[in-house]
């Protein structure tokens, strides 16, 4: 039997199972923000916060939001201000573990990539946390190592950005 796989915006109803995967993903790390606080993140940009939704059930996320380049949230800290910066930061991106090395990173990577370019952003940053610097990395993504960063992300966080090309799906289907 085949999965059904869509991406769609947050619901309500979403957020135990998005709290349930960033616990799975970021508790090792000592990165995990709670339920709470990444509402805090949503409510600041809304239309760039996802869930992929597999068979009715909440297999990934991300979450993203405007902030100036060169600058991120404070993993302690409630987001308070909603930013208008030409920059989508990825906060968040985790794919449920047993589903991982499928593709769904990439095409929830995708999706937001290409929700920014629609909504007028120039471009994305994020901070790369658990040697997850490659895989942005083969997505376009330029580390700025020494960019400060609150302490909270840990010692082995990069910061990076990409530019957000005009038309990168000219010639081909978007992934969702």
């Amino acid at each position: 039997m085949a999965e059904h796989t869509r991406i769609r915006a947050v619901a309500e109803a979403d957020w135990p199972a998005v709290a349930a995967l960033e616990a799975e993903a970021y508790d090792g790390l000592g990165l995990t923000e709670g339920e709470p606080m990444l509402r805090t993140r949503a409510r600041a940009s809304a239309g760039t916060c996802f869930v992929l939704d597999l068979d009715g059930r909440i297999a990934g996320y991300v979450l993203a939001l405007p902030y100036p380049e060169f600058r991120c949230p404070d993993l302690t800290r409630p987001e308070q201000v909603v930013h208008h910066a030409p920059n989508l930061h990825l906060h968040d991106l985790v794919v449920a573990r047993p589903l991982r090395r499928r593709g769904l990173g990439g095409r929830l990577a995708g999706h937001v990539a290409d929700t920014a370019r629609r909504l007028g952003f120039t471009t994305m940053s994020l901070v790369a946390v658990g040697d997850k610097e490659p895989f942005w990395r083969a997505r376009g993504y330029r580390a700025h190592h020494g960019t400060p960063l609150p302490a909270g992300y840990g010692a082995d966080a990069v910061y990076m950005t990409a530019e957000l090309a005009a038309h990168p799906t000219h010639g081909r289907r978007p992934a969702c």
